[in-house]
């Protein structure tokens, strides 16, 4: 039995924080669709493509002081018309030496079905604390 769009988007989402909590680069980039596009919060930094992100990651997971970040999805909306469907969530930034949060807001996230998987095409990050 095949997981409804939404459970699928959220389970995709769960393997995403586990990839970033364990610095799996192969598990993030099977979520990324080859022209992700990530704004990011504080700076508003623009990461385009999978090779950029993955490359940003990398050098996130060898910074002393790493930070894991994870998302939490409030609300999966997909679209009856085409395989596409957005994701609105809180993320949070927290320290991995002490455990304290570095920084959290609000985050948009667009996927889409490609090649019988739901990828992220673009997110895009507020900061508020």
């Amino acid at each position: 039995m095949q997981a409804s769009p939404e459970l699928a988007i959220r389970m995709a989402r769960a393997a995403f924080n586990r990839a970033l909590a364990h610095a799996d680069l192969a598990a993030i980039e099977a979520v990324l669709a080859p022209d992700v596009v990530l704004v990011a919060g504080t700076d508003s930094a623009v990461l385009v493509g999978r090779k950029a992100q993955l490359q940003a990651w990398k050098r996130e997971f060898a910074a002393k002081g790493r930070t894991v970040y994870r998302r939490t999805p409030e609300s999966v909306q997909v679209s009856p018309v085409v395989p596409i469907a957005f994701e609105h969530g809180r993320w949070q930034g927290v320290s991995m030496a002490d455990g304290t949060e570095q920084a959290s807001g609000s985050y948009t996230a667009k996927w889409r079905a490609i090649g019988g998987s739901w990828q992220i095409e673009a997110e895009l990050y507020l900061t508020l604390a």
